[in-house]
């Protein structure tokens, strides 16, 4: 079974030819960076064969570092970009978004501004109606809104959404954190949506294998179905360590057929993305 992890950050300090955005619009998880280097060896140790790099919100619209760790490491990394829909070229540069060195598709964060104001209206609708043309997918960080897509999958029914954690509440833990379940569970209905299971240790107050978030990882799962599910670990934020995170799914989770593992750990990723496993 080839394992890929559907979430990983890797990023540079702040430095004058690739400077961070001012104001920050978030602060890193690391003052240090951390390096494809690093994410690699860490996925050595775990046994995660190859992982989605998600540039991370404090470095900006910059996919740089993401597109040579993924050259320099072929095979290991590819990439789902940081885009500005309103950047005037959208248009040409969504036309040939996926042309670039393992380019997947495309990151939206809508929990910093100005982001956070774009699911309620139609501000960027222009923005899905070319990821559906092009075949883009997008991963969509929603915590709090998760509702706020059901609009734009009816709207779009060709477009590729991929809710981020679980659409869970990134500061909850437990129940809290898993609020918005039914929210998340009434999208299962678009075939074109799934769901990143990703950070799921985050989410438990409980120790391994995370008791309290179990029956909600069960509903999720079951809902969607394992072909909609990609795991991930967004190692620089995870509470436990890398191996409990990839166990908790490999043998945490009795509910899960090995057919239904190899779908959730590494097949869906490669079908959902477009990132073939051979």
């Amino acid at each position: 079974m080839l394992v890929t992890d559907a979430q990983v950050h890797i990023w540079e300090v702040d430095r004058p030819d690739r400077p961070w955005p001012q104001p920050l619009r978030n602060q890193p998880q690391l003052p240090n960076g951390f390096s494809a280097a690093e994410m690699i060896a860490q996925m050595d140790a775990a046994g995660v064969d190859r992982a989605v790099i998600v540039p991370p919100t404090w470095i900006g619209e910059n996919n740089s570092t993401a597109i040579e760790a993924s050259l320099a490491y072929p095979g290991r990394f590819a990439t789902m970009g940081r885009f500005d829909p309103m950047r005037p070229d959208y248009a040409d540069a969504l036309s040939t978004w996926r042309q670039q060195p393992y380019m997947l598709g495309i990151r939206m964060t809508f929990r910093v501004p100005p982001y956070d104001q774009w699911l309620a209206d139609n501000t960027i609708d222009h923005f899905w109606s070319a990821c559906e043309e092009h075949g883009i997918p997008v991963m969509c960080l929603v915590s709090g809104v998760v509702d706020q897509l059901e609009p734009i999958a009816a709207k779009h029914p060709g477009l590729t959404l991929i809710v981020d954690h679980m659409g869970c509440d990134l500061a909850a833990k437990g129940a809290a954190a898993f609020a918005m379940n039914p929210q998340l569970l009434a999208l299962a209905k678009y075939p074109k949506v799934a769901v990143k299971t990703s950070s799921a240790p985050c989410f438990s107050a409980d120790p391994y294998p995370y008791a309290d978030i179990y029956p909600y990882l069960k509903q999720i799962i079951e809902t969607f179905g394992p072909q909609r599910c990609l795991w991930g670990a967004d190692f620089t934020r995870l509470t436990s360590t890398y191996p409990e995170c990839l166990e908790h799914f490999k043998t945490g989770l009795d509910f899960l057929s090995e057919d239904d593992k190899e779908w959730i750990l590494g097949k869906s990723a490669a079908d959902i993305l477009g990132w073939p496993e051979s």
